[in-house]
């Protein structure tokens, strides 16, 4: 993973160097394309021989949650790069997956060495909740992110950046992704009761990774709310959906952290 995320380290500052200096050369474009597919593949293997030699899905901790993270991030950011050709998506999106693969190999040895399953995780819904959840944060997170860059450019005022068919551009993009992210995370949520009720035999615990699944889902639903009934965009739903930025990390690490509750095992206590 160090070498992973050194590599993303580097697609990073050649993403920013392409961007800030307008160089539209081929060679660097190539380049950080390359290394991210790279990385991307080499996540995917990583996962994938977890998967093979441990028997189950490698979403049962959270070292293994951070690895699948990083791999759907940066899956998300070449199939968007490609549809939009832009160096954004790729000068923010980039960064975010270096500092996951980072924090991924900074955890305790122990955590990182695959274990037995808890008899709460030995079920065929593992697979179905869990990725689709660390799939809507993945989502959610550049929605989110392009949502706080369109904030930012509103709040700056800055000519370079803030040309009217960038901004539309950018709303358009956080749009769409949030939207699909918001999909991925109501069906992760709906899996999640249905799972809980046959290990806890409850829909809903009010646990705290639940609560704050839900507050994450009810911040998502203002943005889109807002902008399909009541037509808000620009300045308005950017403010919401960087909100729902904050909300994402809270809900995947910061009740890990901070809280204790039925989804404490496998992760930091």
């Amino acid at each position: 993973m160090v070498y992973i995320a050194s590599a993303l380290l580097v697609a990073s500052l050649l993403y920013w160097w392409h961007l800030i200096t307008k160089d539209k050369s081929a060679e660097v474009h190539w380049w950080t394309t390359f290394i991210v597919t790279v990385c991307n593949f080499s996540l995917f293997s990583f996962l994938a021989y977890r998967w093979f030699q441990n028997s189950y899905f490698p979403l049962s901790n959270l070292y293994e949650s951070l690895v699948f993270l990083a791999w759907c991030l940066t899956a998300i950011q070449l199939i968007m790069a490609s549809q939009t050709s832009s160096r954004i998506i790729g000068a923010i999106v980039t960064p975010i997956s270096m500092l996951v693969v980072s924090f991924s190999t900074f955890l305790p040895r122990e955590m990182q060495v695959p274990a037995v399953l808890v008899p709460a995780l030995q079920s065929n819904w593992l697979m179905f909740h869990v990725s689709m959840m660390i799939f809507s944060y993945a989502t959610l997170i550049l929605g989110s992110l392009l949502a706080f860059l369109l904030l930012t450019l509103f709040l700056k005022k800055n000519r370079v950046f803030s040309n009217p068919y960038l901004l539309k551009n950018l709303d358009i993009w956080s749009y769409r992704i949030i939207g699909l992210g918001h999909i991925a995370l109501t069906l992760g949520i709906l899996a999640g009761a249905v799972w809980a009720n046959e290990s806890w035999g409850s829909y809903w615990s009010w646990d705290p990774k639940e609560t704050w699944s839900l507050i994450t889902w009810l911040i998502f639903t203002v943005y889109l709310h807002t902008r399909l009934v009541n037509n808000w965009k620009g300045f308005p739903t950017a403010l919401i959906g960087s909100i729902g930025f904050i909300s994402i990390w809270i809900s995947y690490l910061g009740v890990n952290f901070l809280a204790s509750g039925l989804h404490s095992y496998g992760w930091v206590k």
